[in-house]
């Protein structure tokens, strides 16, 4: 997502209106996070890639973009965005968005490695869509890729690249961002990044096939409480009204951004307003997991929240598209830190953090690198020791 400017004022006020005025308390968080020093301690000095990184911790550059993916013959796209991995043959593949125009190569495109982090190939999985921001790995090993335009759509690709890649129109027709299956409950649950966007939730009439189902949107509960309820979209073609005035009381986020489904817990972010939120889906209650304008005795770490994974420790990893370039790092402890820092690379962001399958290596990418455009995107691997 390119880096915009949201008036935040009007925003909290709806959201305070919406809920009572009152923070909620959740089961995945207790409090807002409030800074402290994070579990693996200060930034050391750039390293040769510029990049900060706590004591033990090295990185390499895995892909630029406009340039052959090293150890392979393939062009890596522009403005990588969102990501993930998958499980390969004893290595893994870490797949990527293209945030671009069908015509500048929108799509997604993968990185293989063997067992020992060596890449094997690197190819094609998607073709011929728009701005694919971000996205989510199934249980059934597809990516959803998503289209960040009006009236955009999810597809379902193979990692491996040997299947055509399926639109899948039932999961809704709006600007998408994130998705995040749920194999506890049966939904994925998707982003949506307007200003006033809305949360949603899919229901395959059969889990793992996305051609049918239904498609659900948060309504706010009532009272102070957190109890929220969700009602079905009556039209989820988004035509000739739009998905998110359809129903009556749905929740207003101010762009949505990143989730990810863990333990029973959806955790996604709202850029306007800086904040990370957890839907506890066996309590169907919402909390929020940080607001930058609650932070106490100093500054906010975490400004431009956008994609976020998680660790199995249960750490969150939140991406900023604008404050000063960091991966910062959300315990359960309640405590937000920078994880680390890419210097030199002000007209980016950070997209599309996901861990290898062992947890043992962290990817994402700088979207338009140091030269600022979607053409110098740069995809990195950081590794060292991740606690589990």
């Amino acid at each position: 997502m390119e880096r915009r400017t949201f008036l935040r004022t009007a925003v909290i006020g709806t959201s305070a209106a919406a809920f009572g005025g009152t923070l909620w308390r959740g089961a995945a968080f207790a409090d807002p996070a409030q800074p402290a020093t994070g579990p693996y301690g200060a930034l050391q000095a750039a390293n040769s890639n510029g990049i900060l990184l706590p004591s033990g911790f090295t990185s390499r550059i895995v892909a630029r973009s406009g340039q052959a993916v090293p150890g392979t013959s393939y062009t890596w796209h522009s403005a990588p965005d969102g990501g993930a991995t998958f499980t390969d043959d004893g290595g893994w593949i870490y797949v990527s968005n293209a945030e671009v125009s069908s015509g500048s190569g929108g799509g997604a495109s993968a990185v293989r490695f063997n067992s020992s982090g060596t890449v094997t190939s690197a190819y094609r999985i998607l073709s011929g869509t728009n701005n694919n921001c971000a996205g989510g790995r199934t249980p059934w090993n597809t990516w959803l890729s998503c289209e960040e335009v009006t009236r955009g759509f999810v597809y379902e690709t193979d990692p491996w690249g040997v299947n055509a890649a399926v639109q899948r129109p039932a999961m809704g027709r709006f600007k998408h961002e994130a998705a995040a299956a749920d194999p506890d409950h049966g939904y994925v649950y998707l982003t949506e990044d307007e200003t006033d966007g809305r949360f949603y939730r899919f229901r395959p009439t059969t889990w793992g096939n996305l051609s049918s189902g239904t498609l659900q949107v948060l309504v706010a509960g009532t009272g102070t409480s957190g109890p929220v309820t969700w009602t079905t979209v009556p039209d989820p073609d988004g035509s000739p009204t739009q998905t998110r005035y359809q129903v009556s009381g749905a929740k207003v986020f101010n762009g949505g951004e990143g989730c990810f489904y863990a333990a029973g817990t959806c955790w996604f972010t709202t850029k306007g307003d800086n904040r990370v939120w957890a839907y506890d889906a066996n309590a169907s209650s919402l909390s929020l997991v940080y607001d930058d304008s609650l932070v106490t005795g100093g500054s906010a770490p975490l400004t431009g929240v956008d994609n976020v994974t998680r660790a199995a420790s249960g750490d969150l990893y939140v991406a900023e598209d604008g404050g000063n370039m960091e991966i910062c790092l959300i315990t359960p402890d309640d405590t937000v830190a920078p994880f680390l820092r890419i210097s030199g690379q002000s007209g980016s962001e950070i997209t599309g953090p996901a861990f290898s399958p062992d947890g043992r290596r962290l990817y994402f990418s700088s979207q338009r690198g140091t030269a600022g455009s979607s053409s110098g995107g740069i995809t990195y691997e950081v590794t060292g020791p991740f606690r589990s």
